[in-house]
């Protein structure tokens, strides 16, 4: 397994200045794919902005790469819709998109709606929480989904600086699913951010996808993918460097949880004895439990929602 992983990464790994824009927007035109970027949101007002307005002047006016930018706020309380509007956005509320089916609080709940308002035949997925963000994220993991018909999904690679200490963020993919992979599915040894938030597919392969509803979703895809469509037509680009909001430790812990429910299903397709976590905090009369749910709901592959099938046949 170790030389598929190192034969995977010799053929399948590249990094950003590898595909020139001028080549990735030949392949576009000549291939007539489109291009939606999606943004999932929820309170980024500080952020989003400038993400949208860095895609909408690099990839939209300068180069004609990406055919829509659309953020899906999911029931933001501060100026994220108008922020994202302002800098160039379709902003979509996650409620308004299927509404006979109940939302759910979760990313990969709005992930899974945002296929219903976008029309590219290439997605590309990027958290709204990105500081210092560069058009390469975009255009870095779109290219080889364009230049390569083989490839269905690309996932950026980054580092991921904690306190101005290169490479000691992404705790979670350390901790929990860096070991889950290597133990369970070891063909997917080789990705360098199984659980980052940007990556890019094509729709063909996601809607076809189950998508757990919460912090389970990047992993789930990635296995679900890998059982899909095989190693080789999944691949990662290096992007450089990735600054973004850090969660507190018991944050990490509850979305280690549902990476680890999520894998679980993949492994046996059981179910928890307790879906639950309980964590503790100091109160004023010592340590305090507080539980709380493990996401253990997915929704099924798009393909099968008749809105979808009827939004594909108009």
């Amino acid at each position: 397994m170790l030389e598929e992983v190192e034969r995977w990464l010799a053929t399948r790994s590249w990094s950003v200045a590898d595909r020139p824009l001028h080549r990735i927007l030949a392949a576009k035109q000549r291939t007539g794919q489109s291009v939606s970027v999606v943004l999932p949101a929820l309170n980024e007002e500080e952020t989003v902005g400038d993400i949208v307005a860095a895609v909408r002047h690099d990839l939209v006016r300068q180069v004609p790469l990406v055919d829509e930018i659309v953020v899906v706020d999911s029931g933001s309380t501060d100026r994220t819709s108008q922020v994202a509007a302002a800098a160039g956005a379709r902003v979509v509320h996650r409620d308004d998109i299927l509404p006979r089916v109940p939302a759910v609080p979760g990313k990969g709940e709005v992930l899974w709606r945002s296929l219903l308002v976008t029309g590219g035949d290439i997605v590309c997925f990027v958290d709204a929480d990105l500081r210092e963000f560069s058009s390469d994220f975009v255009s870095g993991i779109v290219g080889p989904l364009l230049t390569d018909p083989d490839v269905d999904l690309v996932k950026a690679m980054y580092d991921r600086p904690l306190a101005g200490a290169s490479g000691q963020g992404g705790r979670v993919t350390e901790l929990m699913a860096r070991p889950l992979l290597n133990m369970h599915w070891p063909q997917l040894a080789g990705f360098v951010q199984p659980l980052g938030g940007e990556y890019a597919a094509r729709r063909s392969l996601l809607e076809q996808l189950p998508f757990p509803v919460g912090y389970g979703v990047e992993l789930g895809m990635l296995v679900d993918a890998l059982h899909l469509v095989g190693l080789d037509a999944l691949a990662q680009v290096d992007v450089g460097v990735r600054k973004h909001r850090h969660q507190d430790g018991q944050a990490l812990g509850r979305m280690a949880a549902a990476i680890y429910r999520t894998a679980q299903l993949r492994l046996a397709r059981g179910h928890l004895v307790r879906p639950s976590l309980t964590q503790f905090e100091r109160g004023a009369d010592g340590f305090e439990p507080r539980t709380y749910s493990v996401d253990t709901e997915e929704r099924p592959p798009m393909a099968e929602i008749a809105e979808y099938a009827h939004r594909r046949v108009a």
